[in-house]
């Protein structure tokens, strides 16, 4: 086995091994593409694990900062060692891609640490373009979609599935000493209050998919889709628990997933594009 298959072969292990409420690459994305996703996703897995698996604040930091350095080094230039920036240095390549996007998920997860609650929108907005925001970036560079309407559109989406996501995580951050609610939404009621508000800030994020959809080439249509309808089934089960995930964490179902499957390929079809195309995208 060559280093880049042994390093694509732990990517995808850490893109199989992890809970995901929604597929990293959807049945339809193939060949480079599907690889590139599995190895951009092991970057942000990699680095939230060493946010939120140090063990404390003071190791975790010092995980990042070395890894940030690592990165820095790798798109400067350096050799990489880590498997999952060998597995990227393809990809980098072939793309052209900077480090602004892999620097700023970084500087999301030291944020993490040193940045435990958020008064108001505009703080946390500012935290979610380091945190989710280059995810979709770079995502948009694999499929060729790069026009300035199409990337706000994108900030947009991730941000708003993000934000389903805390809403979904509040019990978990919790554990983890972070709070995502708004000081602003617990101070106008309660904890469901706060829950609420940022699921009608998500529904609302997640709605700018339908116009980048529509910009969108074969399977990434169909993959922004699903993040679309994901999104919106978070809020929907949060929602059916009366929003209180302070007490529990709500899960999507198998069947519903399946069910949000069919319902994305049928959305993403559009006049002059079939499955099959999708499925050779």
């Amino acid at each position: 086995m060559t280093e880049q298959q042994s390093a694509d072969a732990y990517c995808y292990a850490l893109a199989t091994r992890h809970y995901e409420n929604f597929t990293v690459a959807s049945a339809f994305v193939r060949g480079r593409l599907r690889t590139d996703l599995r190895r951009f996703y092991a970057f942000c897995r990699t680095t939230d694990d060493f946010g939120d698996e140090s063990g404390s604040r003071e190791s975790a930091l010092a995980r990042l900062a070395r890894w940030r350095d690592e990165v820095a080094a790798f798109f400067g230039g350096a050799s990489p060692v880590h498997p999952v920036l060998i597995a990227l240095r393809e990809t980098v390549n072939h793309y052209g891609l900077g480090a602004a996007p892999f620097l700023d998920l970084i500087a999301a997860n030291e944020q993490d640490q040193r940045v435990s609650t958020y008064a108001n929108w505009p703080e946390l907005h500012a935290y979610c373009m380091l945190s989710a925001s280059p995810v979709g970036r770079v995502v948009l560079r694999f499929f060729g979609l790069e026009s300035p309407a199409a990337v706000a559109l994108s900030d947009d989406v991730c941000i708003g599935l993000q934000l389903a996501n805390h809403a979904q995580d509040v019990r978990r951050d919790a554990a983890l000493g972070r709070r995502y609610l708004l000081d602003e939404d617990l101070a106008a009621g309660d904890t469901a209050t706060a829950v609420r508000a940022l699921c009608t800030r998500a529904r609302e994020m997640l709605a700018s998919g339908q116009a980048l959809e529509a910009m969108a080439p074969g399977a990434l249509r169909l993959q922004l889709s699903l993040y679309r309808l994901g999104g919106l089934a978070i809020c929907d089960a949060i929602e059916r628990l009366g929003f209180r995930t302070d007490l529990r964490r709500p899960e999507v179902s198998k069947r519903v997933k399946a069910a949000l499957g069919v319902r994305a390929l049928f959305e993403s079809l559009r006049p002059g594009w079939t499955v099959r195309d999708a499925a050779s995208a």
